[in-house]
C-alpha cells in the first residue's frame, strides 16, 4: 500500500486536489495522507504564550478534519489520514512527500495573487518534490 500526499488550506483548488487524491488512492489502493503546513505569523513577535495544556493547532486539525468530511465524506472509500505541520506550506508538503508515492497540491491556494497560474506553494513543490507531482486545478473564478 503506497501513500499520496496532497496540500489541503480550504481553498477550492486544494478541495479539487483533494478529491482528485481520493480518486487516484482507490484505483492503487494506497492511503492519503491530507497536510495543511502553517506558518504562524506571529512566530518572531513577542506575545504571551499558550495557557499550559493548550494546543494552539486544534483549531487548524479541526478545520482541516472538516474539510476532509465535506470533501469525501463521512466515510471515504479509502484510507485518510490527517496533518497539521507548522512550517513553510510548501517545504511542509516537500518533507511529508519523501517516501511518499505522488505529491498533490492545487494550482492556487488561499495566498498570492489571485489571477496567478500556479501559486507560490505548487511552484515549490513542482520545483523541490522528491517524488511525481500532480497540481490540479480547480474550478475557474466565474
Amino acid at each position: 500500500m503506497g501513500r499520496i500526499v496532497v496540500g489541503v488550506d480550504g481553498s477550492a483548488s486544494s478541495k479539487e486536489a483533494l478529491r482528485w487524491a481520493a480518486d487516484e488512492a482507490k484505483r492503487r489502493g494506497d492511503v492519503v495522507e491530507a497536510v495543511l503546513g502553517w506558518e504562524n505569523p506571529y512566530r518572531d513577535m513577542w506575545i504571551p504564550s499558550n495557557p499550559p495544556g493548550t494546543d494552539p493547532l486544534a483549531p487548524l486539525r479541526a478545520a482541516l478534519d472538516k474539510t476532509v468530511t465535506a470533501v469525501l465524506g463521512e466515510h471515504p472509500a479509502v484510507k485518510v489520514e490527517t496533518a497539521v505541520v507548522e512550517g513553510r506550506p510548501a517545504q511542509v508538503l516537500v518533507d511529508r512527500a519523501r517516501g511518499a508515492d505522488l505529491l498533490v497540491v492545487g494550482n492556487r491556494g488561499h495566498g498570492g495573487l489571485a489571477g496567478a497560474f500556479l501559486g507560490s506553494v505548487s511552484f515549490n513543490c513542482a520545483a523541490h518534490s522528491p517524488c511525481p507531482l500532480v497540481v490540479v486545478r480547480g474550478q475557474p473564478p466565474s
